[in-house]
């Protein structure tokens, strides 16, 4: 599975952003997608992550009530709406895809992930 992530782009803080993550390949109903972020000069962190055949969803404490994830099965695309965004969150965001066989907890940690889509800039100015 390939991933690709689009829809960064410069905002200003308190607006909002939509990011997508189309995948070319079988998505199946065990996976994980998940967003990270990276800021220059500081490591990955996590953002959100949702469960393919559910559709269950586990943030970030600093995204929550701000930024959801959702996905579209006939489009085999994920989505992170990203609302009220600050200045902090400005950063390169990648969607990762954790395959699995069996059913398992949405996780944060990205060396769960197999497959990284390249990332998708978001600059926001205050």
């Amino acid at each position: 599975v390939q991933l690709q992530a689009s829809g960064g782009g410069l905002v200003q803080a308190g607006n909002s952003l939509r990011l997508s993550c189309a995948a070319s390949g079988d998505i199946f109903g065990n996976d994980h997608i998940g967003w990270f972020r990276q800021a220059p000069g500081q490591e990955r962190e996590f953002v959100a992550a949702i469960n393919w055949r559910a559709g269950k969803t586990y943030y970030a404490d600093s995204v929550k009530g701000r930024f959801s994830t959702s996905r579209d099965a006939a489009k085999n695309t994920v989505y992170l709406q990203m609302n009220g965004l600050k200045p902090e969150d400005a950063a390169v965001y990648y969607c990762a895809r954790r395959g699995s066989l069996r059913a398992t907890p949405l996780s944060p940690f990205a060396n769960l992930y197999n497959e990284w889509g390249q990332g998708t800039l978001v600059t926001v100015s205050s």
